[in-house]
């Protein structure tokens, strides 16, 4: 009978285990619970974790404190130290004191009107923590609501690693890996165990990051363990961040939870220190409109530069300075084959001092041939011997893959200069199409392994065979969203953070943005629309040359020819020319002549007087 429906209406007692007085319950999932409990002996509240299932005989319970005691031994600002590891009646426990704070489910509670900021604020330090641990190789079993600790300060540590039941662990931690050969050794296979774990405790923290913003639990399973048991490759489920949610919730940051919740699993994040980063990213993009984007980029352009140089440039410069008096339209041709140089000019002539000083021209100085008059010879040599010489601190893989993107670009931006419509300068349009391809340069040379893990997640994947035995092809993530969740920021965002730093202009800015891909090109209505849409064209043209196969890649140039025939007067054909030309001009590195084409109707632009002329 229950002691508080008794006649005699005595004070219930209080729940016990061994020594403690269990006075609530914090939280509980199918590996742990977490107690609010007295120890009468100290004299204090305390937190009190058990395994939700008991060990299975005398060698699992030392495997359980072995597993514990060997994560009691980290030391980080967001671990929660333990009190005590025990036993009692053959049920091990951990404790901790009540003092590092409350469970963030109580905290969520007590703060139903927290702001994705704060969110990230707390998870940013979360996933340190996490990372130390996965660094460590191990785990912390049983991300929950009730395993993360907040004190007063803000201050966010992880509780009670490893404590959760064994056989859970063991579980959740090989589950998925079954197609490991079977040849691997007993040190593979846990290197393997933590690799999955890791990943485990990666999803956990997208769970908790869902429940935070949308304000339930997806699937409506409070233990985030049975959530996860129903996404791939455990069940079948998908889930994305609701719209409805209670807050408003900013893209960037929907697409960051959205991709550790993912269906396809290589779309999820494999590190704690990618996440962090990409949460960080986000952070530093909020802080201020200009610098949070430089900050992801300007210690590393301080130190190693925006690009390298290519092979070569020294005795290209002094060729080309040899003689004093050599016109800047023959100096221009051969500064042209080297991207960096280019941007470095680019900033050089358009500095405040400098700009002021030229001779005619209110807007940013767009031709490096105007450049070079305005520099000087000696401008141009003391611009070469400012860059790092190539490959700058890239390994050889990672400069491979930066020439590969320097290429693309070029080829873009001879294919740019083939497009452009009568009147307009190559020059200014080959630095367009260049600058609006800077994101991408600054990422592959700054961040070489995010810039590969984006071009991961860009690919589109074959899902396996349905019942009718074809494999569908899953599209990758769209750049946007794909640099947004390694990042924090998009190419854009870098792209404009440096164009501004670098004091060219808002104008330019908005220029050198690409048109949507999933928006029509209308007809522009001024010069800087004409520029901007055809450097969109050259690059979507490269983008499309790369689909495989040929039928695909002749579906993605027809498109591209229907989308910009009217703003360029482009067909098939015109494009299919343009390619040949531009991968022959990056060969031979030489300009690219336009054809025979206008922009727009007469009444929009006269083609007679458009274009910068630099």
């Amino acid at each position: 009978m229950d002691p508080a429906t008794s006649a005699t209406h005595k004070p219930q007692a209080l729940p016990k285990f061994a020594r403690f007085e269990l006075r609530q319950l914090l939280g509980k999932s199918a590996a742990t619970t977490a107690w609010l409990a007295f120890d009468p002996a100290m004299g204090q509240e305390l937190m009190l974790v058990l395994p939700r299932a008991q060990p299975s005989g005398g060698a699992a319970l030392q495997s359980w404190l072995a597993r514990v005691k060997k994560a009691a031994r980290l030391s980080h600002p967001n671990l929660c130290p333990l009190l005590d590891v025990g036993v009692e009646d053959s049920w091990p426990f951990v404790t901790a004191e009540r003092r590092y704070g409350v469970t963030l489910g109580e905290w969520l509670a007590a703060h139903p009107a927290s702001t994705p900021a704060e969110m990230v604020d707390i998870m940013i330090q979360a996933l340190q923590g996490l990372a130390y641990v996965h660094d460590a190789g191990m785990g912390h079993h049983d991300v929950q609501l009730h395993s993360l600790l907040l004190n007063e300060q803000g201050q966010a540590r992880w509780m009670a690693l490893g404590a959760a039941s064994e056989t859970a662990s063991n579980k959740t931690s090989i589950k998925g890996n079954e197609a490991a050969p079977r040849a691997n050794t007993a040190d593979l296979q846990q290197v393997h165990r933590q690799r999955h774990q890791a990943e485990r405790d990666l999803i956990g923290c997208g769970l908790l990051m869902y429940r935070w913003l949308a304000a339930h639990p997806a699937f409506d399973e409070a233990d985030f363990g049975a959530a996860m048991n129903r996404l791939t490759p455990w069940g079948h489920e998908i889930l994305r961040l609701p719209f409805n949610s209670t807050q408003n919730v900013p893209e960037v940051l929907r697409a960051i939870v959205n991709r550790c919740i993912a269906n396809q699993e290589r779309q999820r994040y494999r590190s704690a220190r990618t996440l962090l980063r990409a949460l960080d990213g986000w952070r530093q993009a909020q802080a201020t409109e200009s610098g949070g984007p430089l900050s992801l980029l300007m210690d590393r352009i301080n130190q190693v530069g925006h690009l390298p140089a290519q092979p070569g440039l020294a005795a290209r410069v002094a060729g080309m300075t040899s003689i004093e008096g050599q016109h800047a339209e023959g100096t221009a041709s051969q500064v042209l084959l080297d991207i960096a140089l280019c941007l470095e000019l680019l900033r050089s002539s358009n500095s405040g001092q400098l700009r002021e000083a030229a001779a005619s021209g209110d807007g940013p100085i767009l031709a490096i041939r105007r450049s070079i008059a305005l520099l000087g010879v000696d401008g141009v040599r003391r611009a070469a011997n400012s860059l790092r010489l190539w490959p700058g601190p890239l390994q050889p893989a990672q400069a491979g893959l930066m020439q590969r993107l320097i290429d693309r670009v070029r080829l873009a931006a001879y294919a740019g200069q083939a497009l452009r419509p009568a009147g307009y300068d190559a020059e200014v349009v080959f630095l367009v199409v260049v600058l609006q391809n800077l994101g991408r340069l600054l990422v592959q040379y700054h961040f070489p392994d995010e810039a590969e893990q984006i071009e991961q997640l860009m690919r589109p994947t074959l899902a396996s065979a349905g019942s009718e035995g074809a494999a569908a092809e899953l599209p990758g993530l769209s750049e946007e969203v794909a640099s947004n969740t390694v990042l924090g920021v998009d190419f854009d965002a870098l792209r404009s953070a440096v164009v501004r730093q670098w004091g060219l202009g808002e104008d330019l800015v908005q220029m050198i943005r690409p048109l949507p891909l999933d928006k029509p090109v209308r007809t522009p209505g001024s010069d800087a629309e004409i520029l901007r849409a055809t450097a969109s064209a050259a690059s979507e043209l490269v983008a499309a040359s790369d689909i495989q196969p040929p039928q695909r890649c002749t579906e993605a140039l027809t498109h591209l020819a229907s989308r910009y025939s009217r703003v360029l007067k482009v067909n098939l054909a015109d494009l299919r020319e343009t390619l040949l030309n531009a991968g022959a001009a990056v060969r031979d590195g030489i300009a690219v002549a336009q054809t025979n084409r206008t922009a727009v109707p007469a009444e929009v632009v006269d083609p007679a007087e458009a274009g910068p002329r630099g």
